[in-house]
């Protein structure tokens, strides 16, 4: 894992190269056609054939637009057909803000799924003292506060903590509608764009107690 110091150093050094690219996109190369699905984050392993893949990371991830997420979305105003990530918007330092930059792209009836950490279950399996739901990731930790630390914050990495009411205050916020959620890799209210492709990336297995909490939204 890259270490904050280091990460911050990155961003310090190349987020006006991204700001620049990310506006060059929007102005002079988006498409004008057919479906944009656009992909958030698709980090070094999760890149998704015929979506547009947005990501900050050019040396190791594999993506189409080069651009931070902490800026504005290098797409123009009702322009995306559907927003895909998946364990990113944790990272974010604004929630909010991207939300809301989801939603100005989109078109009407267009809509997003996210997902990210399960902070209900986390905290459920933290009373039950379910010390086995917990991964040893990214430290080995052995008390039952400890291993929710690590769930959580992933060694500061993650600033968000992601509940249902959370999101659901944050979505309906940015405007949002028909606000559900789904079990991750196996429902959908979008089967017409979100399919076995999505699901493979989302490595889910463990159904009665998933590890990992899926939003879907529209906008009306």
């Amino acid at each position: 894992m890259i270490s904050n110091k280091l990460r911050a150093l990155y961003y310090f050094l190349l987020s006006p190269a991204m700001f620049i690219n990310g506006k060059f996109y929007k102005h002079f190369r988006q498409p004008t056609s057919g479906l944009l699905k656009v992909h958030l984050g698709p980090g070094k392993g999760s890149y998704i054939k015929d979506w547009i893949n947005l990501d900050a990371n050019i040396i190791t991830a594999k993506i189409d637009i080069w651009a931070d997420l902490k800026f504005s979305l290098p797409f123009k105003d009702n322009s995306v057909d559907v927003f895909y990530s998946h364990h990113v918007i944790e990272h974010l330092p604004d929630i909010q803000q991207n939300f809301n930059e989801m939603y100005r792209c989109l078109k009407k009836n267009a809509f997003i799924r996210v997902g990210g950490p399960d902070g209900d279950t986390a905290i459920k399996k933290f009373i039950e003292n379910d010390t086995s739901w917990f991964a040893d990731l990214p430290d080995k930790r052995e008390s039952m506060g400890g291993r929710l630390d690590n769930y959580l914050l992933c060694g500061n990495q993650h600033l968000s903590v992601l509940t249902r009411s959370y999101l659901l205050e944050i979505a309906t916020k940015a405007g949002f509608k028909n606000i559900k959620f789904c079990l991750p890799t196996k429902e959908t209210f979008h089967s017409e764009l979100i399919d076995k492709q999505i699901f493979e990336k989302e490595w889910e297995s463990d159904f009665e107690n998933p590890h990992t909490l899926i939003m879907e939204a529209e906008k009306l």
